[in-house]
């Protein structure tokens, strides 16, 4: 199994519990909903789904709990085709949650508990060191020890597997070395904000945003937009180049960030001579699609579901 993988994902798994309601509540605020349901998400999960859905061989290297979630989770992989041979279980956690409301405008609120990810560790990331120093792309986020992300960039640099990194959930003090072991560094608006100081409103200021993040050593910085489409600045020509998406009406924007990278891991692994830009744009019109239904992972196209001009190889 192990050559064969073309993404290999290090990051989280959470089961979603999702509550729509008309509005978010406020403080103290009780109020009705008008549909619940559980789902499938956490940022690593759900891009490895993504990559997965457009035909990417995908290995997963989390930890879930010893419980129903966790179980249930392992299937969801095994349903999606993704390699389970690096998903561990604990005993000493439950499986991560996420509690979600969704409001009727698409916008939401979500409360997360890491649990069994913050002990995903060395010796899970050394047990996974066949297929991650093998595969085409590695993709790492925030929702485990930002440590262990650090280390599985590095192990993958040294090998000349091509590094993706989302710097989500955001801290302000990260580590420096996350930047210099980036291939991309790709980042939503908020994200930007935090990491730069600086407010990040518009595609312009999305560009000085992604200027600053360039110079502390990523070959490439992407920040996503929403409707908006996405900014892209590389080392080798470092003026920013705005991306727009077209334009959709959203029933839920949950997880589009998710498969905005899971396809760009996708495009990096079976079109590595696309320009960045190009790869950009598609990996918006994938994710303009997810937010078109409601879900997350289950809102993510697949490659059938797709037009074929995404596909070409030019």
């Amino acid at each position: 199994m192990a050559e064969e993988v073309d993404v290999v994902v290090v990051g989280s798994c959470m089961t979603d519990l999702v509550s729509q309601t008309p509005r978010l509540p406020k403080a103290g605020e009780t109020i009705h909903g008008h549909k619940f349901f559980i789902g499938f998400g956490g940022k690593g999960a759900n891009q490895c789904v993504q990559a997965a859905h457009l035909g990417a061989k995908t290995a997963m290297v989390c930890k879930v709990g010893k419980d129903f979630f966790g179980s249930s989770y392992i299937q969801n992989f095994k349903d999606n085709s993704i390699c389970t041979a690096f998903v561990t279980q604990t005993a000493e956690a439950m499986t991560g949650a996420a509690s979600i409301i969704v409001n009727d405008a698409g916008e939401n609120a979500i409360v997360i508990v890491a649990g069994a990810n913050m002990l995903l560790g060395e010796e899970e990331l050394e047990q996974a060191r066949s297929v991650l120093t093998k595969a085409k792309v590695l993709l790492c986020q925030l929702e485990v020890n930002s440590h262990i992300s650090l280390q599985a960039l590095r192990m993958a640099r040294q090998y000349n597997v091509k590094t993706i990194f989302n710097p989500a959930p955001a801290i302000p003090d990260l580590h420096p070395d996350f930047y210099k072991e980036s291939d991309v560094f790709c980042c939503n608006e908020s994200e930007a904000e935090l990491l730069t100081g600086a407010r990040v409103a518009s595609a312009d200021d999305a560009g000085s945003a992604g200027l600053e993040l360039l110079n502390r050593g990523c070959a490439a910085v992407i920040i996503t937009l929403g409707s908006q489409g996405c900014v892209v600045l590389q080392t080798s020509n470092p003026n920013p180049k705005h991306i727009p998406t077209a334009k959709v009406t959203p029933v839920d924007t949950t997880g589009a960030g998710d498969s905005f990278l899971g396809a760009l891991a996708f495009y990096m692994a079976h079109y590595p001579s696309l320009p960045l830009e190009e790869m950009s744009r598609r990996a918006n019109l994938v994710a303009a699609v997810s937010v078109q239904s409601v879900g997350t992972q289950t809102s993510y196209p697949f490659k059938k579901d797709l037009a074929e001009e995404l596909f070409l190889k030019e």
